[in-house]
């Protein structure tokens, strides 16, 4: 699914500026806090799913080539997260959903994707 329509639906909001999203394909997601967990289990593409804000998300998905961050609880990270993320392309985006429902939420979303 394209992120741009995943931001649509889940209402979610773009906070790095200049990063384009319109042809990001997203095959599924990855929610954790802990960053090694997040290197070592995450794919190349997903999502990750985080309350985590500061600098070291933009490090851990770029490494791991993630297809964005998605905040849950509408947590912002700091303008020095948000400018290294639009230099490196990584896309943070913001729900006002607390983590657990978030993810349930992209999961059916995502899952209803596959079936189709």
């Amino acid at each position: 699914m394209l992120l741009k329509n995943i931001i649509d639906k889940l209402d979610l909001e773009l906070v790095t500026r200049g990063v384009d999203v319109q042809d990001r394909e997203v095959r599924w997601a990855y929610a954790s806090d802990l960053l090694s967990d997040v290197m070592a289990g995450a794919n190349a593409g997903d999502l990750w799913l985080t309350i985590q804000r500061h600098l070291n998300i933009v490090a851990v998905a770029k490494v791991s080539d993630l297809g964005g961050i998605v905040l849950a609880k509408g947590i912002v990270p700091s303008p020095e997260v948000l400018d290294k993320a639009e230099k490196e392309g990584i896309p943070i985006l913001v729900s006002k959903l607390p983590l657990f429902e978030l993810s349930g939420v992209l999961y059916e979303l995502l899952r209803g994707e596959d079936d189709s």
